[in-house]
C-alpha cells in the first residue's frame, strides 16, 4: 500500500492491527464518552445560541471523519466550550435573530473552518499555531471560562441578560436580579451544587466503599446524565414549564439531515475572520491535548495531518447540520483513561449519539435549560486558572504582560478581539526581545577552554582583547543593537586592539545584519581595532563566504574562542 495513502488516511495504518481486545477497549471507552457527551452536546449548543439538536448533530459525523483522517488514538472530537462561545460571538456579529438563519450561519461557519484547516494541513501550515504562545492560550481560556460562566448565569436565575463581555454581562445580570424566577433557581442552583460535588467527590467516595475504579469512573461521568434525567422528570411531573422554567422544548427525532452551507458570498466573507480564528484556536487546543496523551503511550501525532483530520471533522459537521468542533480536553482525557486504543472509539461514540438522537430526543422536551447551564458552568470553571499570572510574573515579566493583557482585553472586549490582541501582544513582545538580544563580555574560566560571562563567573580577561558573545541570531531587528553595543565597548576600553565576536549562538545572519557587520568592521578598522569572529557555525560560514565580508574582514575567523583568546592575548 503506498505510504502517502497511509499518511493521509491513518485508519489504513492502525486498522491493520485491529483485534478483538482493541475492540473491547474501544467500546468501553465509547460508552463512557457517550454518557458524558450527550448532556455536553446539548449544553454547548445552548452556549452557542443554537437549538439543542445542533449539538447532537455536531457529535456524530465529525467523530467518524476524525476516525478516518485523525492521527491521535485518544482525541475525542466534538463541541467544546470555547469554540461554542466563539461561534455565538461570530453569529452575534451578523446581527441575525431568526433561528433558521442562525443555524445556516453556524453550518457555514463549520464548513468554512473545515476548509481553512484542510488547506493549512495540505500546505503544511501547522506552524502558524506557534504564534499563539501558551501564556496567551492560558489567558484566553481563563477569560473565556469566566465569560461563559457569566453568560450561563441567566439560565440559572431564569432572567433575560445579554452582553458580549464580562462587564456587559455583569451589569445586565445585576439589572435583572429582581426578575429572578424562583422555580428556575430552585432547579438550577441545586443542580449546580450537585454537579460540583459529583465532579470532585463522587468517584473517591465510590472507590472508598469498594467499587472498582473503572465502575466508579463510569458512575461519576454519568452524574450530568443523572442531573438531566431527574430535573427533566421533576419539571414534567410538576408542570414547572408553565411556572416560568425554560425548557429545551421539542427536539427533532432522527438522524442529522444532510445540509449545505449558505450560497451567500456576503455571509462567507463576514464569517471568514471568525472561521480562521476558530480554526487556529481549535487546532491549538486539540493538538496540545493530542500530543500530551500520545506522549503518555509513547505514540506520536502528525500536526499537519491533524489539521486535515480536524478540517474533515468540521466539514462533516457542516454537512450534517452541526457547528464548529475540535478536540476537547476533558472529554479526551476521559477517553484516554477509559482505555481507548484507536480513533474507532470515536466512531463508536458517534453510533451512541446517533442512537440517542433516534430514540431519546422526545424525552428532552421538559429538560430545563438551567440544568444545561449548570453543566456548562461546572465544565468551564475547571478551565479558569489564575495561577498562571503568578507563575509568569515570577518567571517572565513579558509572558505575564501577554497573559494579563489577553485576560483583560478578552474580559473587556470579547473573545475575538481578545485572542487577536493576545496574538499581537505575543508577536510584539517577541520582536521586542529579539531586537534586544542578550550580549555578554566573556572571559576564560581558569586554564580551561571554557568562556563565561564576566558578571557571573571569575574569569581571565585581557585589556587589549574584548570578547563579546551574542546569544541570538542576527537579523534586521537587532543588528543596530549589536553595533551600538560594540561601539560602546570599544569607546569604554581605549587600550583594546582586538574585538572577538563569539558566534556560538548565532544560527543565521540576514542581509541587514551582514551590512551591520561590514559597518562594524570598517569602523573598528578606522579606530585601530581588529574585528575577529569565533565559533562560526557551518551554515552561517557558508553564507558569509558568498559575500565579500570575509575578504574585507580586518581580523581572522577562529575555530574556537579559546584559540582566538590565546592567539590575540599573546
Amino acid at each position: 500500500m503506498p505510504s502517502f495513502l497511509r499518511s493521509y488516511f491513518p485508519i489504513l495504518d492502525w486498522g491493520r492491527q485491529y483485534n478483538t481486545n482493541t475492540l473491547t477497549n474501544d467500546l468501553i471507552a465509547a460508552l463512557i464518552v457517550t454518557i458524558m457527551l450527550i448532556p455536553q452536546s446539548l449544553a454547548y449548543a445552548l452556549l452557542a445560541g443554537l437549538p439543542a439538536e445542533v449539538g447532537l448533530y455536531a457529535s456524530i459525523l465529525p467523530l467518524v471523519a476524525y476516525a478516518i483522517f485523525g492521527t491521535s488514538r485518544a482525541l475525542a472530537v466534538g463541541p467544546v466550550a470555547v469554540v461554542s462561545l466563539m461561534t455565538a460571538a461570530a453569529i452575534a456579529n451578523l446581527g441575525i435573530t431568526d433561528t433558521g438563519e442562525m443555524v445556516v450561519a453556524a453550518i457555514t461557519l463549520a464548513f468554512l473552518s473545515g476548509l481553512f484547516l484542510v488547506l493549512m494541513g495540505l500546505f503544511k501550515l501547522g506552524f502558524l499555531a506557534n504564534f499563539l504562545s501558551h501564556p496567551v492560550i492560558a489567558g484566553f481560556i481563563t477569560a473565556s471560562g469566566m465569560i461563559i460562566a457569566a453568560s450561563q448565569a441567566k439560565h440559572i436565575l431564569g432572567v433575560d441578560a445579554h452582553g458580549h463581555n464580562l462587564y456587559e454581562l455583569a451589569v445586565s445580570l445585576i439589572h435583572e436580579l429582581p426578575n429572578t424566577s424562583i422555580w428556575t433557581l430552585a432547579i438550577g442552583l441545586p443542580t449546580l451544587v450537585f454537579l460540583f460535588w459529583v465532579r470532585k467527590n463522587l468517584k473517591p467516595t465510590l472507590i472508598k466503599i469498594g467499587l472498582p475504579t473503572r465502575v466508579a469512573d463510569i458512575i461519576a461521568k454519568a452524574g450530568p446524565v443523572a442531573a438531566v434525567a431527574v430535573t427533566t422528570w421533576i419539571t414534567a411531573l410538576f408542570g414547572l414549564d408553565e411556572k416560568g422554567v425554560a425548557t429545551v422544548g421539542s427536539v427533532p427525532q432522527g438522524i442529522p439531515p444532510l445540509s449545505l452551507p449558505s450560497g451567500d458570498w456576503a455571509l462567507w466573507s463576514s464569517l471568514a475572520g471568525s472561521a480562521f480564528l476558530i480554526s487556529v484556536i481549535g487546532f491549538v487546543e486539540s493538538v496540545s491535548v493530542a500530543q500530551t496523551l500520545a506522549a503518555k503511550r509513547r505514540q506520536r501525532i502528525d500536526p499537519d495531518q491533524e489539521l486535515i483530520g480536524l478540517g474533515a471533522s468540521n466539514i462533516a459537521s457542516g454537512i450534517s447540520g452541526g457547528y464548529p468542533v475540535t478536540g476537547g480536553f476533558a472529554r479526551s482525557v476521559v477517553n484516554f483513561d477509559a482505555g481507548a486504543e484507536t480513533p474507532a472509539a470515536g466512531a463508536f461514540t458517534a453510533v451512541g449519539i446517533g442512537l440517542a438522537t433516534l430514540l431519546l430526543t422526545p424525552l428532552l422536551f421538559f429538560l430545563p435549560k438551567a440544568t444545561l447551564a449548570a453543566t456548562i458552568i461546572v465544565a468551564v470553571l475547571s478551565l479558569v486558572d489564575f495561577s498562571i499570572l503568578s507563575r509568569t510574573w515570577r518567571y517572565s515579566k513579558s509572558d505575564f504582560l501577554a497573559v494579563a493583557g489577553t485576560i483583560l482585553i478578552t474580559l473587556g472586549f470579547g473573545v475575538e478581539i481578545g485572542v487577536s490582541s493576545g496574538v499581537a501582544i505575543s508577536i510584539l513582545l517577541f520582536l521586542l526581545k529579539a531586537s534586544r538580544p542578550h550580549m555578554a563580555i566573556v572571559g576564560q574560566v581558569g586554564d580551561s577552554e571554557h568562556f563565561r560571562n564576566v558578571d557571573r563567573h571569575s574569569v581571565k580577561t585581557c585589556p587589549s582583547v574584548i570578547n563579546l558573545r551574542v546569544d541570538r541570531s542576527l537579523y534586521f531587528a537587532n543588528a543596530r543593537s549589536l553595533e551600538t553595543k560594540i561601539y560602546d565597548l570599544v569607546a569604554g576600553q581605549p587600550e583594546a586592539k582586538h574585538l572577538v565576536l563569539m558566534c556560538s549562538a548565532i544560527n543565521q545572519i540576514d542581509a541587514s545584519a551582514l551590512e551591520s557587520l561590514e559597518a562594524i568592521n570598517h569602523r573598528l578598522n578606522d579606530l585601530g581595532v581588529k574585528f575577529h569572529l569565533s565559533e562560526v557555525k557551518g551554515p552561517v560560514m557558508d553564507r558569509l563566504r558568498r559575500s565579500h565580508f570575509l575578504e574585507e574582514l580586518s581580523g581572522r575567523v577562529f575555530l574556537s574562542q579559546y584559540e582566538a583568546f590565546a592567539a590575540l592575548r599573546a
